[in-house]
């Protein structure tokens, strides 16, 4: 079973392949989660307003609206994990769906376990306790993250992020001054070791600084550090 002993997650899973989706739902019951079934785009924004998910997964070719369009329209008021189920597959397919606000991509077909692997992932993004001695916020200058209620402001204004965006700050900025490597980073935020080629985090780094008023052509503020990793600099915030 699933680790959910404290409460029922919710899976909402949009799907126009009735057969499918079907068998992925089952699967799911049977790891002890709350599923519901949507076949149509146009009918996501409603149910998510009404059951809540503390997930979608999201097929991307869909009738009535895409599930492109219907990652970027539901981000900016969902924080949940969106994990985008398809079978495209190529680079330009990925870093769309990245770029859009989805927290990982999964093609089709795709073993059970090995979905079941990355919504777990996924759902334990925003859910990591806090050890007695860390912090639960750290600021520069006008930079504000609160890892309790998952909030950046900068300069007063809020920034929403993504889980994944959210966690990937918080790891570089917890880190303040020191260079963290891809494949210490992938293992905490992407859940898996980074294989040379998965681009998730470089789109992520550029989505932070596009909303954190980075450069993605000369960064002063999150910094790559070629051959190694990137850096968060504490004192670029002023």
């Amino acid at each position: 079973m699933s680790d959910n002993t404290l409460s029922v997650k919710k899976i909402l899973l949009v799907e126009d392949d009735r057969q499918l989706s079907g068998l992925v739902s089952e699967f799911l019951i049977s790891e002890g989660f709350d599923v519901r079934q949507e076949y149509r785009g146009d009918a996501v924004e409603k149910t998510v307003l009404s059951f809540a998910p503390d997930l979608i997964l999201l097929d991307v070719m869909l009738p009535g609206k895409d599930g492109f369009s219907l990652c970027r329209d539901l981000r900016p008021n969902y924080n949940g994990p969106i994990l985008i189920l398809t079978a495209k597959g190529t680079d330009f397919d990925q870093v769309l769906g990245l770029e859009i606000g989805a927290d990982d991509y999964v093609i089709k077909p795709v073993e059970p376990r090995v979905l079941l692997a990355r919504i777990n992932a996924l759902l334990r993004r925003g859910q990591f306790a806090l050890k007695p001695q860390e912090s639960s916020a750290v600021s520069y200058g006008g930079l504000n993250i609160n890892k309790g209620s998952r909030q950046v402001s900068l300069d007063g204004e809020n920034i929403v992020c993504t889980s994944q965006e959210f966690d990937l700050l918080w790891l570089l900025a917890s880190k303040a001054g020191e260079v963290q490597n891809r494949d210490y980073i992938y293992k905490s935020v992407v859940g898996r070791p980074y294989d040379g080629l998965d681009r998730s985090i470089d789109v992520r780094i550029s989505r932070l600084r596009k909303k954190l008023r980075d450069s993605n052509e000369t960064p002063f503020r999150i910094k790559t550090i070629w051959g190694q990793g990137y850096l968060f600099v504490p004192d670029a915030w002023v």
